[in-house]
């Protein structure tokens, strides 16, 4: 055990995470250099399509220093082969970098001892890296900094050692710096988590507790877990339990991951590896569960807490006839992504579907995405939304998760929504082009720190909803794509909202219902009046769009009828037979557009929620 270490790369996305690692699987020989490719350890086609990496990824390498090590006390382990004295083993654990999925990371954090703080020597600190360095320092975790993309020509590594340097208080000098294109650097990054990080502790005689930080599924093998092993020993054939489940099972292999499932003998303290255990049914495995012996009497390690969603969006089969397909998909797919939750709802429009909370609007997109190419399944997506805290003037309180549930204001004592702190690090020389959007969305600044001479760090509270109303993209687009932030949300707060809906002829459309601010809700209201006149198709009768808020209308729009000429047949005769043609026609529309239900395609949905 003594020659085992676990860590993970910590970074902002484009930071050069996953090229680094590349080139550490390259220099370890862990994947052949005749079998590599960029971006190994991210499998998925959409991690590759986008350049990201969506799912955590642990890959064991061997290591072999190019001149000996300091000797550490303890015991050496490892099925592959004497890594005894010169040679280590590595558990890398590869992690996303976006905020979205920060319980990815936290769940890797728990199963390592140290990390690498990557930093991009091109565009500095970002506000993400903060936000999971944090994370790394309450967990005690050693953590080694390390420049990224040396290499290039727009590198301002003494610069960007000055900000790390006051983020974390080391010594210049102890900031590594490397390129993952070149190799430059990598070979001693290697040395030093080796020297820096410390071997895992652990009793190979204790009582087995391996901690389950991620699973997979397989249609032919079930469940496998992915476990750090905290004590004892397992192996395949045993008779094994989740001690918070209390589900049952027997071990069908045991492996570790060079990158690709590798199965072994057995796996020990300390080590980083997974369990196959043939489970097929949903709900029963869980991160933060512990697997031990059933013959042995242990208590479970303390798990992780539940991640609670932040924005929620309803998500319907095109054909209501993919109903239970989606279902089963959605079930599958939490099973690789325990931060996704859903449960069942109908819309008058839209038929059966399911009510789905995410991490974020990244996460929402890439959990839509997984669900229409994995699945092959056609899909519409409703706005995202999230919860408001409702208290009724007769004190009642609800928790809305859905605009067409709000209720009226008539009946409304007080609204809460989540506010969230926002970390938005930019160069100086764009403060002033983003304080006016702050503003906008209704955010204030409650604190500034400066690093170095050229970037600006600006701690802000704002809602939620505001953070969701392409606050993101506008900032990127007001600092030329150079600003980044970081976002926790920190309770609520109450809000000055209002429900607005929208009629066709009269009739409450609730999926096109929504909640605004009451600062912005005449644009609002105008917005999609003029967006559903535009998108809405022409019908056999004239359709009046409304949109109604504060117990009024506010913006009306009307769509003419198709004009059939019923007299074109009629080549004369007396003016009278066509008047009377032509009131009956009259009298035809009215009573459709009494009776007629209004056909609403599902594009002309889509049109309207996608943001402007």
């Amino acid at each position: 055990m003594k020659n085992i270490r676990n860590f993970c790369i910590i970074a902002h996305i484009d930071h050069g995470k996953s090229t680094l690692a590349d080139r550490m699987l390259e220099i370890t020989h862990t994947v052949e250099k005749r079998k590599m490719m960029d971006q190994v350890l991210d499998s998925m086609e959409l991690e590759r399509e986008r350049g990201i990496t969506i799912k955590m990824q642990p890959v064991r390498m061997v290591y072999t220093p190019p001149q000996p090590l300091p000797k550490r006390e303890g015991q050496a382990l490892s099925p592959l082969g004497k890594a005894g004295d010169g040679v280590y083993i590595l558990n890398l654990i590869d992690t996303p970098g976006h905020i979205d999925f920060s319980y990815e990371v936290s769940r890797a954090l728990t199963a390592v001892e140290g990390v690498v703080l990557l930093v991009d020597s091109t565009q500095g600190v970002q506000a993400q890296t903060i936000s999971v360095l944090n994370m790394a320092k309450e967990m005690n975790l050693t953590i080694i900094p390390a420049l990224s993309k040396i290499d290039s020509p727009l590198a301002r590594v003494s610069e960007i050692k000055e900000e790390i340097v006051k983020i974390l208080g080391v010594d210049a000098d102890s900031i590594l710096e490397v390129s993952g294109r070149t190799g430059e650097g990598v070979e001693k990054l290697l040395q030093t988590i080796v020297e820096r990080i410390p071997a895992p502790s652990g009793k190979e005689t204790a009582p087995l507790s391996s901690l389950v930080f991620d699973f997979k599924y397989s249609t032919h093998q079930g469940i496998s877990v992915f476990v750090r092993v905290v004590d004892g020993v397992v192996k395949s054939g045993e008779s094994l339990i989740f001690r918070v489940a209390g589900e049952k099972f027997k071990s069908l292999e045991v492996g570790i991951f060079d990158p690709k499932d590798r199965p072994i003998e057995k796996l020990g303290p300390g080590e980083i590896g997974y369990i196959v255990t043939g489970i097929k049914s949903a709900g029963v495995a869980s991160v933060g569960d512990t697997i031990g012996r059933q013959s042995e009497a242990a208590s479970a390690l303390p798990g992780y807490g539940v991640p609670r969603p932040v924005v929620w969006a309803s998500i319907f089969p095109e054909d209501q006839g993919e109903f239970v397909s989606l279902k089963q998909a959605l079930s599958r797919l939490h099973l690789s992504d325990s931060s996704l939750s859903y449960e069942e709802e109908s819309s008058g429009i839209l038929g059966k579907g399911f009510r789905c909370g995410c991490l974020g609007l990244l996460h929402l997109e890439i959990v839509v995405e997984r669900l229409k190419r994995e699945f092959n399944l056609n899909l519409i997506v409703t706005q995202p939304s999230i919860n408001y805290f409702v208290t009724k003037i007769n004190d009642e309180k609800e928790v809305i998760y859905s605009a067409s549930l709000f209720p009226d204001d008539g009946v409304i004592k007080k609204i809460e929504e989540p506010w969230v702190n926002v970390s938005v690090i930019t160069p100086a020389s764009f403060v002033s082009n983003i304080i006016p959007l702050i503003y906008e969305h209704e955010a204030k600044i409650v604190d500034t720190e400066v690093f170095g001479d050229e970037r600006s760090a600006l701690h802000l509270e704002m809602p939620l909803r505001e953070l969701m109303r392409s606050f993101f993209d506008r900032l990127k687009s007001v600092s030329s794509g150079y600003a980044s932030i970081s976002y926790e949300i920190i309770g609520m707060k109450e809000a000055n909202v209002t429900r607005l809906d929208v009629l066709f002829n009269g009739e409450v459309m609730p999926a096109f219902s929504r909640v605004v601010s009451r600062r912005t809700v005449e644009q609002d209201a105008e917005k999609i009046a003029d967006k559903l006149q535009n998108v809405m198709p022409r019908q056999m009768f004239e359709i009046k769009i409304q949109v109604k808020a504060l117990g009024r209308i506010i913006s009306s729009r009307t769509i003419s009828a198709f004009r059939k000429d019923v007299t074109q047949h009629m080549y004369g005769g007396d003016i009278t037979r066509k008047m009377k043609l032509r009131e009956k026609q009259k009298k035809g529309k009215k009573k459709m557009k009494d009776r007629g239900k209004i056909d609403i395609p599902h594009d002309v949905f889509l049109k309207v929620m996608k943001p402007d």
